[in-house]
């Protein structure tokens, strides 16, 4: 019997180890079966009743790969002794929030973070305001992963004003992607952090994941999508309420930003501002406000932050 199996949307050399270790070492399990690597495929090549086993302890451990980015003899082994209850998603593990590529692992560091994690399963709409380095949006980014992991939702939407780039786009050279792509950057990079390249790459051509600007938002609905507001002490009144009327059936929204650092012109109030005291007390609404001891940055990042708060309020 020849069962071809596929890899698609997932780096074959992390499933199949360096050298193809860990296939090999699974391999020696099944003696009877022939286990060929080609490209992003796995053929197997046996009897029918050793090519089904096998394939059965491969579609645990595929399961176990992308729920973990990572596999190795280790859990191999406890697979084809059929040990998965402790394997998959394991008790003690509850509070990692994603495994990201290579098998990292993403989890609240702070108070506030795992603040923000417990009011995300409660609340569809979830603003997270504090000073830079506190973690917001990657753990945001990484809540959004775990939902579409999980099937909670069909889509990943990124956004944020490019409001630092003013009038000046039409001046920069490239098209439209590449004169946003420097405002989206740091959107990018969480998603990096979180899923393999490949499975990354993959999603952004099925158009699964969507990095965009806020002005793209416009006009839409957005349904079985977990949404992420980025920068949003950036938009205006108008803005942030054209961005919450996007929301439809079965979506999450995280809004995020930092008050203290508002770079809309002096005339133009932060709709994020007006948002904290128009929003208030609403049910399926909350707030989660970080402060300097959320920063997960270098250490110096809270000194930055204590000489700027000290310099405005000179009498506390």
């Amino acid at each position: 019997m020849e069962l071809n199996i596929s890899l698609k949307g997932i780096e074959a050399i992390n499933f199949f180890g360096v050298q193809n270790k860990n296939i090999n070492f699974l391999a020696t399990f099944f003696p009877k079966v022939r286990i060929v690597t080609r490209g992003d495929e796995l053929i197997l090549l046996g009897g029918e009743t050793d090519v089904l086993e096998l394939n059965s302890v491969i579609e645990r451990l595929l399961e176990y790969f992308h729920y973990h980015n990572n596999i190795n003899i280790t859990i191999i082994e406890e697979m084809v002794m059929g040990n998965t209850n402790s394997l998959v998603f394991p008790k003690q593990k509850e509070e990692v929030i994603v495994f990201g590529d290579k098998g990292k692992v993403i989890k609240p560091r702070t108070v506030h973070q795992y603040e923000l994690v417990k009011s995300v399963k409660k609340n569809d709409l979830v603003f997270a305001i504090g000073p830079a380095g506190t973690g917001k949006t990657y753990v945001a980014i990484a809540l959004a992963v775990k939902a579409f992991k999980e099937r909670l939702v069909k889509k990943i939407i990124l956004t944020r004003p490019a409001v630092e780039a003013g009038e000046q786009l039409g001046f920069l050279p490239g098209d439209m992607k590449e004169k946003l792509d420097p405002y989206l950057q740091p959107l990018y990079d969480g998603l990096v952090d979180m899923l393999p390249k490949k499975k990354l790459e993959e999603m952004y051509d099925e158009q699964l994941i969507e990095v965009a600007p806020l002005a793209y938002m416009r006009g839409r609905t957005l349904e079985n999508a977990f949404v992420i507001l980025d920068e949003a002490q950036n938009t205006s009144d108008s803005q942030l309420k054209m961005f919450l009327t996007r929301m439809g059936q079965n979506s999450k929204f995280i809004v995020t930003g930092d008050i203290t650092q508002i770079d809309l012109p002096h005339h133009k109030k932060s709709g994020l501002v007006h948002a904290l005291d128009l929003f208030r007390g609403i049910p399926g609404i909350d707030f989660i406000f970080f402060d300097k001891g959320d920063v997960v940055r270098h250490p110096i990042v809270r000194k930055i932050i204590d000489a700027y708060e000290k310099e405005e309020n000179p009498t506390e």
